[in-house]
Formats: C-alpha cells, sequence, structure tokens
C-alpha cells in the first residue's frame, strides 16, 4: 500500500486569502485552481483545504452550516471536484477539514432542536441544559463562558446549551448516534469525490463527561482527550480504509502527554497527527532538541511518522514569532505592541524551514510562509474579524494578522490577489509587492528559492534517521543517510572539514554564521 502521507509534504490553504479568482475580495477555488502550477512547481505532495463549507463565517469557517455545500463565496461541490481532479492531475493530493465537535448555530439541526424547545429529540444532539445558573464553570478556548442561554417563545429564560469555542458554534453530542452516522455520510460523501484525506478540527474535544463536573473536580478532564474518543476514531479508520486507495486521517491533537498523544495513532485509529510541540518551542537549542527528540520518541512504538509544521492559520508567523525577545509561541500570551526584529526573524525562519525540512516524517508549509510573510500586526481595528479579539475585548490581537492575503504581484492595489473588483476581506501592508511571489520567483536569495531548493533536495533525503556527534549545546546536527543537517544557534563555527554544502539558509564561506542551517554531505562519510 501506498503510504504516501509518512513522508508527504502538505501545503495548508486559507481558502479566503490564497487566490481570489472572481474579483470581490474573497479568495475562492477558481483562485487557487489558476495557481496549481505555482503548486506543482514548490514541490507539495497535497492541500490541506480549511473548512471550505457553507457558513456565517463566525469563526473563519469552522463554523460549518453544511457539510455537503461549497460556501458561494468559495464555489461550488462541482468546482471543488474540478480542483481535486486538476490537482491530482498534477500529482498533488487534497485533504479537507471536518470540525467533530460542533456545528454552526445556523446548522439545520440547531435551528430545529431551538424550535423544538425543551426535552424534544431534536435537541439530544447537542448539549442543552435547565436551571437558573450556569451548568459549569468550563472556559471557551476563545476566552469567556461556554453557556449560552436560549430564550422561550414567551420571551422568558430558556435553557443553556454548550459551545467550547464562540456561541455561534454549539457543541454536537457525540453519544447520539445520529450524530455519529452523520459524520461517517460526510466521510464518504468528500472521499467519494475523490479526497485523499481529512484533517480533524480539535480532535481531542467532542466527547464530553455526561455529568458535567467543573474544572478541576476530578481527575479525568471533563472535555480534552477522554477515551470515548478511540472508538469514534476507530470507526472513521474502517470509512477510510474501505476506499481503494485507503484515505488517509491527520488529527490536531493539542497534548502535552506524549503517551496519551500516541495513543491516537494506534494502527485502527489515525494514520498521523499534528505536532505542535516544535511549534510552539523557543529558537534555542536545548529546547528544540528536545522537542525533536520527544516527538520521535512518541511516534515510534506505533510506527507512525511525525509531522512537523512551523505555524498555521493560528499561530504567529514565523518570520515574526522569531524576531522576537520571546520566540516561544502561546495562545494565552499574544497581545499588542510587541517589538520584533523581522531581519534577525527572517534569517531564524529560513533556518527552521531547513531544520523542519530535513526531520523524517511529513512536512506542513502553511500558505505565504514560503514566502517569509511577516504577521501583520497593525490592521486597522475595524477590519478584525476574529472572535478572539472581540472574545477578550480588545486584549488579544486574535488570529487575522497571519490571514492576510498573499501577494503575487509587485503591482496593483491588491498584489495579484485579484486582478479587478473589490478590495481584499482583509488588507493587504503597502510593501508586501516586494514580498510577492512574483518579486521572489528567480532570485538566488529568496525565501520562496530556498523553500523550493529545500523541498527538491528533501526528496533525496534517505529515511535513516541518526543524531551526529558534532550536536551539542548551540548546534543542532543529525543526518539523514549520507546528509548532514546543521542547525546554529551560537557563534559562528568552522563547518566540518570535506564538507560540502547542499543547502544553506544564508550565504556561507567555510564557516556557519549565528542563527543559519545547512545540509552538508561530507566526504566519504555515510551515516
Amino acid at each position: 500500500m501506498d503510504q504516501w502521507w509518512r513522508d508527504a509534504v502538505i501545503y495548508q490553504v486559507y481558502p479566503r486569502s490564497f487566490a481570489d479568482g472572481n474579483g470581490d475580495g474573497t479568495g475562492d477555488l477558481a483562485g487557487v485552481r489558476s495557481r496549481l502550477n505555482y503548486l506543482r512547481d514548490l514541490g507539495v505532495d497535497a492541500l490541506w483545504f480549511t473548512p471550505w463549507y457553507l457558513s456565517p463565517l463566525a469563526d473563519g469557517g469552522y463554523d460549518v452550516a453544511d457539510y455537503r455545500t461549497i460556501d458561494p463565496a468559495f464555489g461550488t461541490v462541482a468546482e471543488a471536484e474540478r480542483l481535486i481532479a486538476e490537482a491530482a492531475a498534477l500529482g498533488i493530493r487534497t485533504i479537507v477539514d471536518i470540525v467533530p465537535n460542533h456545528v454552526s448555530s445556523e446548522h439545520e439541526w440547531f435551528k430545529a432542536a431551538l424550535a423544538a424547545g425543551p426535552g424534544s429529540p431534536e435537541r439530544e444532539r447537542f448539549w442543552f441544559r435547565s436551571g437558573d445558573e450556569l451548568p459549569t464553570n468550563w472556559i471557551s478556548s476563545f476566552s469567556g463562558e461556554t453557556w449560552t442561554r436560549t430564550k422561550n417563545p414567551d420571551g422568558t429564560p430558556g435553557e443553556w446549551y454548550l459551545h467550547l469555542f464562540t456561541p455561534e458554534q454549539p457543541d454536537l453530542n457525540w453519544n447520539h448516534p445520529d450524530v455519529r452516522r452523520e459524520h461517517e455520510e460526510v466521510l464518504r460523501f468528500w472521499f467519494d469525490r475523490g479526497v485523499a484525506g481529512v484533517r480533524i478540527d480539535s480532535a481531542t474535544m467532542p466527547v464530553k463527561d455526561p455529568a458535567f463536573p467543573d474544572l478541576g473536580d476530578t481527575s479525568e478532564h471533563p472535555y480534552v482527550d477522554r477515551d470515548g474518543l478511540h472508538e469514534i476514531y476507530a470507526g472513521w479508520r474502517a470509512v477510510a480504509d474501505s476506499y481503494d486507495p485507503p484515505r488517509m486521517l491527520v488529527g490536531e491533537i493539542w497534548l502535552a502527554n506524549p503517551e496519551r498523544f500516541a495513543r491516537y495513532l494506534r494502527p485502527d485509529e489515525l494514520h498521523t497527527a499534528f505536532n505542535f510541540d516544535l511549534m510552539g518551542r523557543p529558537w534555542d537549542a536545548t529546547a528544540l532538541r528536545d522537542s525533536i527528540r520527544t516527538t520521535l520518541a512518541a511516534h515510534a512504538p506505533v510506527d507512525a511518522p511525525a509531522t512537523w509544521v512551523l505555524s498555521n492559520h493560528d499561530v504567529t508567523r514565523p518570520v515574526t514569532r522569531y524576531g522576537r525577545a520571546d520566540t516561544s509561541f502561546a495562545f494565552h500570551t499574544k497581545r499588542f505592541g510587541v517589538s520584533t526584529d523581522l531581519a534577525l526573524g527572517n534569517r531564524r525562519a529560513r533556518a527552521a524551514a531547513l531544520l523542519t525540512g530535513a526531520l523524517p516524517g511529513s512536512l506542513y508549509i502553511y500558505q505565504g510562509d514560503e514566502l517569509g510573510l511577516p504577521e501583520v500586526e497593525d490592521l486597522p481595528t475595524a477590519a478584525l474579524q476574529d472572535p478572539i479579539f472581540y472574545r477578550s475585548e480588545g486584549v488579544d490581537p486574535g488570529r487575522d494578522g497571519c490571514r492576510v492575503p498573499l501577494p503575487w504581484s509587485t503591482i496593483g492595489s491588491t498584489f495579484g490577489f485579484n486582478s479587478h473588483g473589490f478590495g481584499p476581506w482583509l488588507p493587504l501592508p503597502a510593501d508586501w509587492g516586494s514580498r510577492s511571489v512574483e518579486a521572489q520567483d528567480g532570485d538566488p536569495e529568496s525565501m520562496l528559492t530556498l523553500y523550493r531548493s529545500m523541498l527538491a533536495e528533501r526528496k533525496n533525503l534517505d529515511a535513516a534517521f541518526a543524531w551526529h556527534p558534532l550536536d551539542g549545546e548551540d548546534l543542532l546536527a543529525f543526518t539523514r543517510g549520507d546528509v548532514l543537517c546543521l542547525v546554529n544557534f551560537g557563534p559562528s563555527r568552522p563547518l566540518p572539514a570535506g564538507s560540502t554544502v547542499l543547502l544553506a539558509s544564508a550565504p556561507l564561506t567555510d564557516v556557519l554564521p549565528p542563527d543559519t542551517a545547512a545540509w552538508v554531505r561530507l566526504q566519504g562519510e555515510q551515516s
């Protein structure tokens, strides 16, 4: 069986911001189709699309109103089918997002539940509770409370319903057979249309403790990483394995416990899971080495491939993050006004690209990181749309800064994001023409050229991984066959004698400068 996902390069497409084909200011499937050759030339094996379904966009599309309908802002199901087929013809597979924890408050099920009233079968698909007090002290992932109270037809207060994110995203009750059956049917709907796999959003959160204890009242978390999840994903794996070729499942799993993390990767559950640990670590050799060791050790017992990622649609971009005094990432620490040295951040982001590209397993690239785009931190307040900003009462800047549309050309009011029509849904910085695909294409020193070269060379790396004797306090050093990856976090140091440089994140002479990575082949050495 072709287990393509074990070492694949997977490119994350945030459709609203990739490319706008019809000029309405919102990226769409027509825009993606027009740029498929760019993605082929970049060297990716698959595209992961964040939700493209019908949605009121209360949370950037993760509030799904209908899984079998493409949102009109993006296109149609027929156009999605053409995109899947056209990408496949270029050797690029398609992965789509599934959001099992919740649906949109505009979903037909939830509208029916509100209309049917307390005690109805329709409400059993969700978590409704009565009483005058909040049912629990659970905390929303987006700040604030996790329960919203309904109103009865006569205007009196009604029941509470659970939402671990926004009130527009009511949580589903996974004890209900309708919920389980519906999601397996949605999987088949998209697998039948050629999708190669699904990414499972918030994969550790769908199952709740029906006793609804307060946080801290039980040893087991009431809504994260509960044992009942494994039965659900075993059922999804059976659906995926029923196809020829089998489809792939990758989970968004934020867990600090490596043993609990690995349970999702047993042979009858998920194929892979996002490894967010490295993405959150500071730019420090000891911290990153520990992350790599821990990750590989957690995956080894279940023979699952590790995944590596520097950012995504939720996380501050590497060029900005690595230029700060605190180079780690945590959601609760995001604030306005944090200073950044973009030149330093760019240098480290280039080195980080070679580091993650050399590690064994699959590599995820968030759109725009291959251009070295920074976080946009001066968006007008009126333009911000992320619910995190509003639910934190303006304390947390939210995630819009990493979702600004991509620049494709050096000139034009939208730098090629669209060629006519309305301005983009988030404004592009005035200097982004110099960061565009057109500006970087053919420039041997550009971030785009580095990524293209790295992805081409990555295909030649041996599967074998080993730490090299040079690995030390300020230097990460490991081999993939006869290729040695070096990442320098300290002062300049000589390159190994007799080495041939294959790739470097910065110009080299006979030394490796600070915050620089290189792939080298040692003369006569076979690791």
